[in-house]
């Protein structure tokens, strides 16, 4: 699998322009989307206020690094969501490198003409040929050729493009290197794939999830409620004959509130995204990249996803009497000028396999071409005529032949091949029939191991084919996906998501022809092949680059792992609070409540220190969690309660500990260097 190369978290390229940004970020208008850094900046810059017209018992270098750190606390959030965007622009940058104002050939009446690509509009035919880069974003109308698509999926080998079927959509910025293809473009200028990969990368369009909206508003509510009970302190303090400065209540609202998984709740989202295009997977939104965590329901189109997409033929079956040398070198002699996979591999096996010497058609040959109508094709050599074809049509062709006992054992091997998952073609030559060829659905290497991963993660697997059940049945089985739809049409593949999704599940479909479509829109994770059509992609809210159906194993997981980085971070953010408490609340009352002092258990040395400790722990943990939120929680497929075990064991209990140690060696420092 070719992935993005991953950029380092702390290169001078991404820390530099951060820095910039975190600071660019401060601007009210983008803070306030964020409401608990936004509260904090307020609180940071009414502190700033204080210490300039204020009038209290506290020292004024106590009051101005208060002040400071309130402030970097805000910096420190703004940073990390702007190393987050940085992370995606750096490779953005590298797209856009293979995105230049490229020249096309564009087809007027029977020659072309060169125009700026971006001249370019849906409906234009532009030829290119070899060593050409597509200008644009289409769908290939004649010819086939051989493209290299590197500077999109990373990967080296090239493609085959060619008119017709599912393997017809190109990109602009990827390169033919052989023969030549035209091409009708099917996007104007700014829309094409490349234009959405590159603004998708650099989070310019990103929208919060349903997770991290109500993560969000559980955020906003601890902050207000937090607000309130900050605000009944003076209250408290007044019938007690007390009196607690509005500095030392700022600095126990900005540690009650959460301010550490509100920090880093964007940068998150951001990183799960990031994550997805470094394993050449764009996602077209986060909500998608979210329900990829929770899918039950895996849907996958057989052609071009199960299988290879070209049926090959495997093996020739010769009848009673015949050499398999003969039906080899006949197979062949028909299949010479058949362009089509199918017959490409029919030669290919007959010259590995049996050693058929003939390379090329005598002169004199008259080449029989393949019809829907006649469903054969062939060759006539002199006196001599070579058939192949569906069985039916060749033993019409060949009239008084169906009912002898070679049809018989035909039909025989026919229909053993058909119960195999095969599609059987009879080779007759000069009326005499031969044998059959022996064409194979090729299920991709490694899948059904891949499939079992994804059983283990609790995902069933189910095939869509259009495929006879007999077929299906042979091909599910060697592939090993749970269940199977045969003979399914487009609105089949609709009513099976629908009958899921009303079950209260979550399915995810990989599919890649134009019949696909309805149901990748349809699906709550719709995963198109790039090598599919232009349809497919649109439809889908992921594509993968690499057209590996398989690749959802890595897709779940991202999902989860996004999943379970915010859960653990809301984890260790909210246990923080509970070590935070046993150093403010006493070091503010404990001059109004002495018996208070029994909650010091961190043996603080002073209400001053104790309360700049905290302040500082709390800005400085955000910085130090940002490698985790961008990299993510690791994910291994368990079940919800060892999983719910580790993260109160790891991130609720470490929340609780690692600011206990923190914030006593915080302490320790700040009265050692006699700042408090």
């Amino acid at each position: 699998m070719a992935r993005a190369a991953t950029k380092s978290l702390f290169t001078a390229e991404l820390i530099a322009p951060a820095i910039r940004d975190a600071f660019i970020k401060l601007d009210p208008r983008q803070l306030i989307r964020n409401p608990v850094m936004f509260t904090t900046a307020c609180v940071a810059l009414l502190l700033t206020i204080l210490l300039v017209v204020g009038h209290d018992s506290l020292a004024t270098s106590f009051k101005a690094q208060l002040a400071v750190w309130l402030w970097l606390t805000v910096l420190f959030g703004t940073f990390a969501e702007a190393i987050a965007e940085g992370r995606g622009k750096a490779q953005a940058a590298s797209l856009r490198a293979t995105k230049a104002d490229l020249m096309a050939n564009r087809v007027v009446g029977t020659g072309t003409e060169p125009v700026p690509a971006s001249a370019l509009r849906v409906g234009d035919v532009v030829l290119v040929t070899t060593g050409d880069l597509i200008p644009s974003d289409g769908e290939v109308v004649e010819g086939v050729a051989s493209v290299n698509e590197a500077a999109i999926t990373g990967e080296s080998a090239p493609v085959i493009r060619e008119a017709g079927g599912d393997r017809s959509a190109v990109t602009a910025g990827t390169r033919v290197i052989s023969d030549e293809i035209k091409v009708r473009v099917t996007v104007n200028p700014g829309q094409g794939f490349l234009d959405r990969m590159i603004a998708l990368v650099e989070g310019a369009e990103r929208q919060k999830t349903p997770n991290e909206i109500a993560l969000t508003i559980l955020l906003v509510g601890l902050t207000i409620i937090f607000l309130i009970a900050v605000g009944t302190i003076p209250g408290f303090a007044s019938y007690a004959n007390g009196n607690v400065p509005v500095v030392m209540l700022a600095a126990l609202l900005i540690t009650l509130i959460p301010t550490t998984i509100a920090a880093l709740l964007s940068a998150i989202g951001i990183a799960g995204m990031d994550r997805l295009v470094r394993f050449n997977v764009l996602a077209k939104s986060g909500r998608a990249v979210e329900a990829a965590g929770d899918i039950d329901v895996l849907l996958l189109d057989k052609t071009g996803t199960i299988t290879i997409g070209d049926r090959q033929a495997t093996e020739f079956r010769p009848l009673a009497g015949v050499q398999v040398s003969e039906l080899a070198e006949a197979a062949l002699l028909a299949s010479l000028a058949d362009e089509t996979p199918e017959g490409r591999s029919i030669v290919t096996l007959a010259r590995e396999r049996f050693n058929v010497a003939a390379t090329a058609l005598p002169a004199d040959a008259a080449v029989i071409p393949f019809t829907a109508q006649t469903r054969i094709s062939g060759v006539q050599l002199g006196s001599s005529l070579i058939q192949k074809g569906a069985v039916d049509s060749v033993l019409r062709a060949n009239p008084g032949v169906g009912t002898t006992p070679p049809a018989t054992e035909l039909r025989r091997i026919t229909d053993e091949i058909g119960r195999a998952g095969g599609t059987p073609l009879a080779v007759v030559r000069d009326g005499r029939l031969l044998g059959a060829i022996y064409l194979k659905d090729i299920v991709k290497a490694g899948i059904k191991e891949r499939f079992s991963e994804l059983r283990r993660m609790g995902i069933r697997t189910v095939m869509i084919t259009g495929d006879n059940p007999l077929t299906a049945a042979a091909i599910a089985a060697e592939a090993g996906v749970d269940d199977f739809l045969a003979q399914a049409t487009p609105e089949d593949k609709l009513t099976l998501i629908r009958t899921e999704q009303q079950g209260g599940r979550l399915v995810a479909m990989c599919g890649d022809g134009t019949n696909d479509a309805p149901a990748l829109a349809q699906a709550d994770v719709g995963v198109a092949m790039n090598t599919g059509t232009q349809a497919a992609r649109e439809a889908g809210n992921m594509v993968d680059l690499d057209s590996d159906p398989t690749k959802l194993i890595e897709i779940v997981g991202l999902g989860k792992q996004l999943l379970m980085t915010r859960g653990a971070l809301t984890t260790f953010s909210v246990a923080n609070d509970v070590a935070k408490y046993f150093a403010i609340i006493p070091a503010m009352f404990i001059v109004l409540y002495p018996g208070l002092a029994v909650l010091n258990v961190m043996g603080l040395a002073t209400p001053q220190s104790a309360i700049l400790s905290a302040i500082i722990f709390n800005a400085l943990i955000i910085p130090c969690l940002v490698p985790l939120a961008l990299k993510g929680v690791k994910y291994r497929p368990v079940g919800a309660g060892p999983l719910l075990r580790r993260n109160l064991t790891i991130y609720g209990l470490g929340g609780i500990l690692v600011p206990f140690a923190g914030i006593k060696i915080i302490d320790l420092a700040v009265n050692g260097l006699g700042l408090a």
